[in-house]
């Protein structure tokens, strides 16, 4: 299983362009507020070329990889909490994202008008943070008269749920994101079930024109990503939609052109994978060499669990090489013979790259 972004930002910041370049959708990017009036959902590949070298390796009769999820809602504006423009109908699509990238515009163009006059990031960002923050606010507010009723009706169990809650109800009040609080694993369990969109984590995407790859406006956005412990990366929508419709070879030319070794597709996944905690380990048979997305930090036991149900219930050891050494030894028999699979038990941390087998009981 792979991961989910939500996508967020003003009308016409180029978010459904940048969708439609990393998707292959085709959705409308017309240059008027409120063009995506539905939830659009992209499924895309994440490129690892490790896999490949796994499947040839292996000898599988297929590569199946990981993916990245994009969700694409209608440009918020100022007062969309209070039903001003499209967006905040939509926010309930995204409540169960994994993470927010937050695309910012960063380029000037006559022919493209902006909902607030001019380019501006530190402007546009406190727009739509706010709106965030109302959003998650509501939210709080009509299930804390909810929950209180609860708990005074003698559901002490609840308590918990009813202190967090308040604390979060307490944070979105004064304006504050609930990701800059403190909060304990507890805590974190028992508001989970709130979805609240300034809980999760952000990925900045400065959207620049083909002259503003390291132009003033994305350094200011850099600057934000920077002060509010955020990801952050650079994306020319324009740019990226030409390079959707070429060759691979073509692809790498293009890129080549602009200074540029990786697409913003393999940019922007990568600083989602990096503000996420994940990694990718994989699997591979005769039948299918796969990629599989992880938390970092997790178990072998919790990765059977993201394979099959039935191996983590089962699970009686787990069978490890490092995609690094298998490469350079090019042969799982040989790698076998060397010793260099390595046996680990349910509480090994898998990491980055590894190649896992799970020996379990049906």
């Amino acid at each position: 299983m792979g991961f989910k972004c939500g996508i967020v930002g003003l009308p016409n910041v180029g978010k459904s362009t940048i969708f439609n370049a990393l998707s292959g959708a085709s959705v409308p990017a017309e240059n008027y507020p409120f063009c995506t009036v539905d939830p659009n959902v992209g499924v895309v590949e994440v490129p690892d070329t490790r896999l490949e070298r796994i499947r040839e390796i292996v000898g599988s009769a297929k590569a199946t990889p990981t993916y990245i999820e994009f969700v694409d809602i209608a440009g918020l504006v100022k007062g969309a909490s209070h039903g001003e423009g499209l967006g905040n109908q939509f926010l309930s699509h995204i409540r169960g994202v994994d993470a927010v990238v937050h695309v910012v515009r960063c380029f000037s163009d006559p022919n493209v008008s902006h909902v607030e006059g001019d380019v501006n990031p530190e402007r546009d960002v406190a727009l739509v943070e706010l709106e965030l923050v109302l959003s998650d606010l509501e939210v709080a507010e009509r299930n804390l008269k909810r929950l209180e009723k609860v708990v005074r009706s003698g559901d002490r169990a609840r308590k918990r749920e009813l202190e967090a809650l308040n604390k979060a109800y307490e944070a979105l009040k004064d304006g504050v994101q609930l990701r800059f609080l403190e909060w304990s694993e507890e805590e974190l369990e028992a508001v989970k079930p709130y979805q609240f969109i300034t809980l999760k984590p952000v990925l900045y995407v400065a959207n620049v024109d083909e002259d503003g790859i390291e132009g003033e406006a994305a350094n200011r956005l850099r600057r934000i990503a920077q002060e509010k412990n955020a990801g952050f990366v650079v994306i020319c929508g324009k740019l990226e939609e030409e390079l959707s419709e070429l060759s691979p070879e073509e692809r790498k030319e293009f890129l080549e052109q602009f200074g540029l070794k990786k697409s913003g597709l393999e940019r922007l996944i990568k600083a989602g994978y990096t503000t996420l905690k994940l990694i990718t380990f994989f699997t591979a048979n005769e039948n299918e060499a796969r990629a599989w997305t992880l938390k970092r930090g997790s178990t072998v036991w919790e990765a059977a669990g993201k394979i099959h149900t039935d191996m983590q219930k089962g699970f009686i050891k787990a069978e490890v090489i490092p995609f690094e050494e298998l490469d350079k030894i090019g042969s799982l028999s040989v790698a076998r013979e060397k010793g260099l699979i390595r046996v680990e038990g349910r509480d090994y941390v898998v990491e980055d790259g590894d190649l896992v087998y799970i020996r379990f009981k049906n």
